[in-house]
């Protein structure tokens, strides 16, 4: 409870800020909050936004943008929680404390990870990084994790066109899922995986997130 109790100095009697930000709805850096007492769901929205470009959570406001407020300390303490506890590695979330008719709202900032992929515990006691799409958190294709670590790396030279490159080359026609690729390349799907990873870093190979599903494609 001691995070919680170091942001109590920083109330603030700011309705106009809040109610600009209720004004942009939820969207791929807000989300509202209504109560906070679930760690492990809210870990999943702490990691969708640093893994993809950021954003802030305000606690206390309804999906409908009604001011409600935090009902005690305990929904700070449980954000908390769910960054120390659920998240790895874990994120260095910022609080901010404001007064909007008369109810305390809290906005929470996830800062985007620069450590490469944050991941999030489930129900289950599997870790995920999720990513953020509009205002969804989507379990990231692995893919995407892979080209995550990737990054981390220096580029260096541009891939070499081995025979599975070409082999992979040769069936992405049009956009496909990775089960997709996996079974017309005939590859191995972690070979996939990282060649794929490999094709995106250098551009090319793009991707794209619809009808629940991730796709694939050459421009």
């Amino acid at each position: 409870m001691a995070g919680a109790r170091n942001i109590q100095g920083l109330l603030k009697d700011d309705k106009r800020f809040i109610l600009t930000l209720i004004a942009e709805g939820e969207h791929r850096q807000q989300d509202f909050k209504y109560r906070v007492d679930d760690a492990r769901k809210l870990a999943k929205t702490v990691s969708a936004f640093a893994n993809t470009d950021g954003g802030r959570l305000l606690i206390g406001v309804r999906d409908d943008g009604v001011i409600v407020g935090v009902r005690s300390e305990e929904e700070i303490y449980v954000m908390h929680k769910a960054a120390e506890r659920y998240c790895r590695p874990e994120v260095n979330i910022r609080f901010e404390t404001y007064r909007a008719d008369g109810h305390t709202v809290v906005v929470a900032n996830v800062p985007k990870s620069d450590r490469g992929p944050i991941c999030a515990q489930d129900e289950d006691d599997r870790m995920h990084a999720y990513i953020r799409i509009n205002d969804e958190n989507i379990v990231a294709s692995p893919v995407l994790f892979a080209l995550w670590k990737e990054s981390q790396k220096p580029q260096g030279a541009m891939i070499h066109l081995d025979d599975d490159i070409r082999k992979l080359i040769g069936v992405m026609e049009g956009r496909q899922t990775l089960r997709q690729i996996v079974g017309r390349s005939k590859l191995p799907r972690h070979k996939v995986v990282t060649l794929l990873a490999h094709l995106i870093r250098f551009g090319t190979v793009k991707w794209e997130y619809s009808e629940q599903e991730f796709w694939f494609g050459m421009d």
